[in-house]
């Protein structure tokens, strides 16, 4: 018995097979491999039949070897398998995707380890077990995640470990995990931008659809010009928290993102913590419905300092909070000199009471030309102080410096601006958009380089739009008189 087991296992040597068969690995040797070659190498791993490929074994890339998929192809992966890359995986193609063989037995997803080189862009990666990207050097666009499930990966469909990835340009939608994570005590400041994430974390655990931990000392976690919108049928999903419990860091930008529809939609939790907080629509995140365990549209919190949070030019509207400042926590809501302020909320409140700012500290909070309630412009003092809960309320609290408030930087052209919208968004090439509101006269596209890909006008009338553009991520510019507005649009 032991004689023959010697000669199984040498025959299997030149491909690092293991003995059962089950695992097809490179041979280690520097080359780039396509998977022609693998299922030419071993027809019991690939099978070809036109554009489509099926693995029936797992694989991995060994830590010399690329593998490049640089053509339009399926790839369709059975049940239980698992992608383990050391090496190279690049994924180039126009149009590529990985999927189940079978949807309803998904596979186990991928498994990016340390040192490895990874750049996935323009792939659909549905009916999977996530990424698990144990590599600081990542890169994924323009690509869409969908219907995955919890395998490679319990943390997130993107689950980080490390460096610097960059997340850009993708779509993340209706997976059972949240779309992006990291642990608790990983080091990691990914880039985080301009992706459509909508309906994560379908399991409905407490957890956020972006949800990350400590980050790197020198670098900075950007989340920047994303959509994070809930299913209003979860009622523990976040939207987006960044966190420290283990003794780190937080240093992050959160900038001109639109968080709505989810249980809570910012928050920043722990000391030793920074960040700028600017520009972000924040609201209707209420999906729980219990003002006593969440529901801020932006929510900081430590036992111990420091913290630091500058927040400017926010849109805070129809949490069952606005923002609320919870343990030794700071903030710093318009201090006017270097924070301009400009916060503007409106209709956030729970058991028929207003509440835009409750600080629940000790501490002074700095709260100058802000707008306390959009809905009765203009503000007076006493307005914003029926929606403020500091040291007047509660003697144990500290003091909010709110004077004065400032409703002037809107402007009925804003609100009308504001006020159109494009659907549905992702689409297929066809928009529709209200223009009642805006009278805007010019449609032009940019593609996420930046280049004019269409150029048109557009009438009064006019509600629906044919766009002849390929799938990917666009910016649509509306011009009118004096008016200007800019929308992302994903088309699939």
């Amino acid at each position: 018995m032991k004689k023959q087991l010697l000669v199984l296992l040498l025959v299997c040597l030149p491909t690092v097979c293991s003995v059962f068969g089950q695992t097809y690995s490179t041979p280690d040797t520097g080359v780039t491999w396509t998977l022609d070659d693998i299922a030419t190498q071993s027809p019991s791993t690939i099978t070809v039949s036109g554009s489509t490929y099926t693995l029936m074994e797992n694989l991995t890339i060994s830590g010399n070897d690329s593998i490049i998929i640089d053509t339009d192809i399926t790839l369709e992966i059975e049940a239980d398998l698992l992608i383990t890359v050391f090496g190279t995986f690049t994924v180039s193609g126009n149009q590529v995707t990985m999927t189940a063989a079978n949807t309803a037995t998904p596979y186990e997803g991928f498994r990016f380890e340390e040192f490895s080189t990874i750049d996935i862009q323009n792939a659909t990666i549905s009916y999977g077990g996530g990424l698990r990207v144990l590599t600081e050097t990542f890169t994924i666009n323009n690509c869409t995640l969908t219907n995955n499930v919890a395998g490679a990966t319990t943390g997130g469909v993107i689950s980080l470990s490390r460096g610097t990835p960059q997340i850009t340009n993708n779509t993340i939608t209706f997976n059972f995990l949240p779309a992006i994570s990291s642990g608790a005590t990983n080091l990691v400041s990914p880039y985080i931008f301009n992706n459509y994430i909508e309906g994560n974390n379908q399991g409905n655990s407490n957890r956020p659809q972006i949800n990350i931990g400590t980050t790197l000392v020198n670098d900075t976690l950007k989340i920047i010009q994303n959509t994070i919108k809930g299913d209003v049928a979860l009622d523990q999903v976040g939207g987006i928290a960044v966190s420290n419990f283990v003794g780190g860091n937080i240093r992050a930008i959160i900038d001109d993102n639109v968080i709505t529809d989810n249980r809570y939609g910012l928050t920043v939790l722990g000391n030793n913590s920074f960040a700028y907080i600017r520009n972000n629509v924040i609201e209707n995140n209420n999906t729980q419905n219990q003002p006593n365990i969440g529901g801020s549209g932006i929510s900081i919190n430590t036992s111990a300092p420091p913290m630091e949070v500058i927040a400017s030019g926010n849109a805070i509207r129809g949490n069952l909070w606005g923002i609320t400042v919870i343990g030794q926590a700071s903030i710093n809501l318009g201090d006017g000199v270097d924070n301009p302020g400009q916060n503007v909320f409106s209709e956030n409140g729970n058991n028929g009471i207003t509440y835009a700012l409750y600080n629940n500290t000790s501490g002074p909070i700095m709260a100058m030309n802000n707008c306390w309630d959009e809905t009765n412009t203009p503000n007076t003092l006493a307005a914003a102080e029926a929606v403020i809960v500091h040291l007047n309320d509660d003697a144990s609290l500290g003091e909010v410096t709110f004077d004065p408030v400032d409703c002037n930087f809107l402007s009925t052209q804003e609100h009308d601006v504001n006020a159109l919208n494009i659907y549905p968004n992702p689409n297929n090439g066809t928009l529709f958009f209200d223009n009642q509101l805006a009278d805007f006269k010019q449609l032009r596209v940019f593609n996420i380089q930046g280049q004019l890909v269409l150029e048109r006008s557009l009438n009064l009338e006019e509600h629906q739009i044919n766009l002849p553009v390929n799938p990917g991520v666009y910016f649509v510019e509306f011009n009118g008189n004096n008016k200007k507005l800019v929308k992302k649009l994903i088309v699939k």
